[in-house]
């Protein structure tokens, strides 16, 4: 009877007039609502929901609701180029299409963090619109080798650049009053066996070059929730580890909000929940009841569960849907196309222009050459693809800025692509599309009856499979057969060749760059990716874009492609031991992309920070003064050209010898100039604090700066010096941490 009448008041309480009333969920009553919920029930809000409600189909997960509390489900999406949801419902004749944004390669090559803010309002509003809660995204592992499959989602090589681009993103989301998950928390650097493989990785390493960018955005933008990755790191999974989901990232970085799992089942659960998951993803039953039973045996305390319901109740209250919103299922899709055009154009890289071939000149008459020029790819496979209305393929892209295409041309590729579609149709998944092998005397006529050549080059990836070095990261023979076949019949003419690459990673180039007179890197750039390539082609616009990531000139030139699964696809294995599949070295250790070709003196392709404009700038006036916690840094910045556009400074800092080996010189900071006439100069400001600063010392557990001379600067790229000055650490800095996530195989890091 006893137990009856306490289970009576936990589910009422009285009001002020004196009723009963039932108890439901508040933003300020969730200890009372902790309390009322049963065992079971906790346990249901800790583990996905099967089947996402209210019918937003498509939708990559839910929580689990507890009506009699009013708790309801909360929809998690993908992804980062877009919400991921079907156009289509069941007995609904509307469609809901949602917009494809450039990949997150493109959107980091625009260095400039306002406008990816902006992209993600207006993802954010289409979250909103579309009666979701949370979106999946962004992605920001880093981009460790050229080969990673999944490298298209991710920004940059560099920690500064994705952890300020997330912050962006994450901001611009969130400020619609919905949520993103910052992932996949930490060091998912490949897709081969990715559920399994053991990621083993030096404490200082981890520090600086895969955490970090995840510190800069939960600090600076406070996401609703952050994603645990599927692999093991240092010899236990990350959503088993508490080490990194609770003492780094709540105790040191001070994260609030909710921890969820990457869509995994087949794991024990209870573990998980301990070391700091509040929600488990996908959800099955079977991960309920073991976090039942280990509750009833002692193996997971009521507190830690009742600590996790109540940052679960934290993220449900903050949702639109507790909210009781209304969405339209109608965004501005019209304005976010026309943002879609605008940010990939600045993200595309130039990467050769000789002899001022772009922007094009008396150009009428075009031979556009390459199966992707007619099948444009506007994103990644898996979750990072978006259920589009519709993509702008370069054919439509040129035509609507007034060139003609050749229509004999244009006919074999389009009989072409319509039966590479129906194979990709039979396979039930993408199948990259061969090159057309086009005659050399087809080429001929070509050039004898057109202006210019365009040749578009494609690379698809995407999720459960890693990119492979022969007919990938390399040129097939049917495509360097085809360039070389191109330009030597329209130079013959004295006409111009333009290749455009469509792809979301590397490619090399050494070997080949030479031959056309100009190359475009458009990236995978959205929905709208033909006319904005149109755009930089015809002066429209003026390119920006800078590489986030180094070009090799081999890939295996990338000290960490020798720990990588070069030719292995995705499988799984209870066989243990196998290097690169069931663990992977991280023997590169800090130096990883740009940080390992400048302190190692090793020539590349294009270098980190590279990007050609079709005006010129000048750099003056460099100033770096001491702050209350480091330094502020200004140079002014101006357009020597003819053209109008836009400029991205980059700020390098070299340490002063110490205790540590370091990168001869890092990026500490960047900013980009507003669009600048001919002679207009702005100045742009910077400021570096000395804890960004500092490398991590594995003996000490602590962060260092050392005292004295920082040589300070301000660069085009990192091999384009452009101004220099210097700052004075007045003091010797030390910032002690915990001593975890220590290697659980012998690793050798390699040193200058």
């Amino acid at each position: 009877m006893k137990f009856r009448i306490l289970a009576l008041e936990a589910l009422l309480m009285v009001g002020a007039n004196g009723y009963a009333q039932q108890l439901t969920l508040k933003a300020d009553n969730i200890d009372q609502i902790v309390k009322a919920l049963t065992l079971e029930e906790k346990a249901h809000l800790l583990v996905g929901g099967r089947t996402p409600a209210n019918n937003i189909i498509g939708a990559a997960g839910a929580t689990q609701a507890i009506p009699r509390l009013g708790i309801p489900s909360i929809i998690l999406t993908d992804g980062p180029a877009g919400v991921r949801i079907s156009p289509t419902h069941k007995g609904d004749s509307r469609t809901y299409y949602a917009t494809g944004f450039p990949v997150g390669t493109a959107l980091a090559c625009t260095w400039n963090p306002e406008l990816v803010e902006n992209v993600g309002k207006a993802i954010g509003e289409e979250v909103l619109e579309y009666g979701c809660d949370v979106l999946l995204a962004p992605g920001m592992n880093i981009q460790r080798t050229p080969l990673c499959g999944r490298n298209f989602e991710y920004y940059s090589e560099d920690p500064i650049v994705a952890g300020t681009m997330a912050a962006a993103y994450v901001k611009g989301v969130q400020s619609n009053g919905v949520g993103t998950s910052i992932k996949h928390f930490v060091a998912n650097s490949q897709e081969t066996n990715r559920t399994e493989v053991d990621e083993v990785i030096s404490q200082r390493a981890l520090r600086e070059i895969y955490l970090k960018g995840f510190e800069l955005a939960v600090k600076e933008a406070n996401p609703w929730t952050v994603m645990s990755s599927y692999n093991r790191l240092n010899g236990v999974w990350t959503q088993s580890s508490q080490p990194l989901l609770t003492t780094i990232l709540r105790d040191e970085w001070g994260y609030k909000g909710a921890v969820m799992t990457d869509w995994t089942g087949g794991r024990t659960s209870y573990d998980r929940i301990i070391a700091g998951n509040d929600l488990l993803e996908p959800g099955y039953n079977e991960q309920e009841q073991d976090l039942i039973d280990n509750v009833k045996n002692g193996k997971l305390s009521m507190d830690i569960v009742d600590t996790r319901v109540k940052t679960m109740l934290g993220l449900i209250v903050k949702s639109p849907r507790f909210k009781g919103y209304k969405y339209s299922g109608t965004p501005d899709l019209k304005a976010h196309a026309a943002l879609t055009r605008q940010t990939s154009t600045e993200g595309m890289v130039l990467l050769e222009n000789r002899d001022q071939t772009l922007p094009l000149k008396d150009v009428k008459r075009v031979s556009l050459f390459g199966v992707t020029s007619y099948n444009f790819i506007a994103g990644g496979t898996g979750s990072g693809d978006v259920n589009k209305a519709y993509v702008v393929d370069l054919k439509s892209g040129l035509t609507n800025a007034g060139l003609t295409i050749d229509n004999d041309l244009q006919a074999l590729y389009e009989s072409y692509k319509d039966f590479n579609e129906r194979v990709r149709k039979v396979n039930g998944r993408w199948v990259r599309t061969d090159e057309l092998r086009v005659s050399r005397q087809a080429i001929e006529r070509q050039a004898a009856s057109n202006d210019l050549a365009i040749f578009t080059i494609g690379r698809q990836a995407g999720e459960g499979r890693d990119r492979t070095i022969d007919n990938d990261f390399n040129l097939t023979n049917d495509e360097r057969d085809m360039l070389n076949d191109i330009c030597n019949a329209f130079h013959a003419q004295g006409k111009r060749v333009v290749v455009i690459l469509n792809m979301g990673n590397v490619i090399e180039t050494a070997s080949w760059k030479a031959m056309p007179d100009a190359v475009l890197m458009a990236w995978q750039p959205g929905q709208e990716g033909g006319n904005s390539v149109a755009d930089i082609l015809t002066g429209k616009q003026n390119p920006s874009g800078k590489l986030t990531m180094t070009f090799p000139i081999m890939v295996s030139d990338v000290p960490a492609v020798n720990n990588f699964p070069i030719g292995n696809s995705f499988r799984s294995s209870n066989e243990k031991g196998r290097r690169n599949i069931d663990y992977t070295l991280h023997e590169e250790g800090i130096y990883v992309g740009y940080r390992y070709f400048s302190t190692f003196n090793k020539p590349v392709s294009y270098s980190f920070g590279y990007g050609l404009s079709y005006t010129t700038f000048a750099y003056s006036k460099p100033i770096v003064k001491a702050s209350k916690n480091g330094f502020d840094a200004n140079i002014a910045v101006k357009n020597t050209g003819g053209v109008a556009g836009k400029e991205t400074v980059q700020l390098y800092v070299s340490a002063p010898k110490g205790t540590l080996d370091r990168p001869t010189k890092e990026l500490k900071a960047f900013a980009k100039t507003h669009v600048l006439q001919p002679g207009e100069s702005q100045t742009l400001q910077f400021h570096v604090d000395t804890y960004s600063l500092a490398s991590f010392n594995e003996q000490a557990s602590a962060w260092q700066a050392e005292k004295g001379k920082y040589e300070v600067e301000f660069d085009a790229s990192i091999a384009d010096i452009r101004a220099t000055a210097s700052y004075t650490n007045p003091k010797a800095f030390a910032q002690q941490v915990n001593d975890v996530l220590k290697p659980d195989r012998s690793i050798s890091d390699i040193k200058p």
